[in-house]
């Protein structure tokens, strides 16, 4: 595992010099200025600092000095990666939270900040602040009154109080997806996907068959309509497909497979895009979001991932369903 992550420039950013002349104060802005101009999650270790070619002679001496009145002013957060000293750069603005703060609001505020999108259990803060529950409690409570945190609901644990700082947004892994409304599973939504979803693999899977009473006579006619060419069976499900759903028959008693070869049935993604042209819903499906509800499809036993092209079949029995409006 790499110590840190390599500081880089090229940023066109307008960053001040540090001179073998400068006084300890511009060479720690410099510093400052210099690290504020790469990407804002950058860890910077000794070296790192070093070689950004702001200290003057790479003074070890110096360097220490700057980044120890960075870190007392909010300016730099101290980390450490396998047992060594790294640095990130904390905002001006952020920074300047921390000075109205007390002691045990500032520490509970830096576990929120480090906890990021998804945000950090109030039992957790409490365990790793090493605060009395009491204390804890009150300084959230004054963190939220100035708006500096707030409390969400994840969908893995909606009973527990998670609080992330109140500029950010929850991650999916808090949210649950689209599938999750407020930290709760949309039953309706679910379903409502699902169904959409399994009626158009449907109708890429399998031919509605021509509903002719004379079907089962042993006539050379009927024995050519019973075993149907590629180019018909083609033909058959674009039209099927124009309708974007199998309409409701309950004569279907049978479907017709298409012939060996065919490379039609639906992959993930295009599975994804179909049903976000659909307008079914407005929210947008990512693939990873599509792929755990074909998975919810294949466990129950009602589609089945094609091995020759990674597409998704539907089980006949389930399709003969579809097709009655089951």
């Amino acid at each position: 595992m790499p110590s840190t992550t390599p500081a880089r420039e090229g940023m066109d950013v307008d960053v001040p010099d540090a001179e073998s002349g400068s006084s300890p104060l511009e060479i720690k802005n410099a510093l400052y200025a210099r690290c504020a101009s790469l990407p804002a999650e950058t860890i910077f270790s000794q070296h790192d600092l070093l070689d950004l070619g702001i200290i003057p002679n790479k003074d070890i001496k110096l360097l220490l000095q700057s980044t120890q009145e960075l870190t007392g002013e909010g300016l730099f957060k101290l980390l450490t990666r396998d047992g060594r000293a790294c640095w990130r750069v904390v905002k001006k603005e952020d920074a300047q939270k921390y000075t109205s703060l007390t002691a045990e609001e500032s520490l509970v505020y830096s576990y929120v900040e480090s906890a990021g999108r998804e945000g950090i259990w109030n039992r957790m803060l409490r365990i790793r602040s090493g605060l009395h529950m009491t204390v804890v409690g009150e300084a959230v409570k004054s963190l939220e009154r100035r708006n500096y945190i707030k409390q969400i609901k994840t969908a893995k644990f909606p009973n527990r109080k998670t609080y992330m700082l109140a500029g950010l947004q929850p991650s999916e892994i808090v949210t649950g997806g689209p599938f999750y409304t407020d930290g709760t599973l949309d039953d309706e939504f679910v379903h409502q996907m699902s169904r959409w979803t399994e009626r158009y693999i449907v109708g890429r899977s399998w031919v509605k068959p021509s509903l002719n009473p004379h079907a089962h006579s042993h006539s050379k006619k009927s024995s050519k309509q019973a075993h149907i060419s590629k180019q018909q069976a083609e033909s058959r499900r674009n039209s099927a497909l124009q309708s974007s759903i199998p309409t409701r028959n309950s004569d279907y008693q049978n479907l017709l497979p298409f012939p060996p070869g065919y490379t039609g049935y639906p992959t993930v993604s295009e599975i994804a895009r179909a049903i976000n042209a659909s307008n079914l819903s407005p929210i947008t499906m990512k693939e990873a979001e599509m792929k755990q509800l074909l998975d919810i499809l294949v466990w129950d036993g009602r589609i089945e991932e094609n091995m020759f092209n990674g597409g998704y079949k539907a089980v006949k029995k389930a399709a003969l369903a579809v097709m009655n409006g089951q």
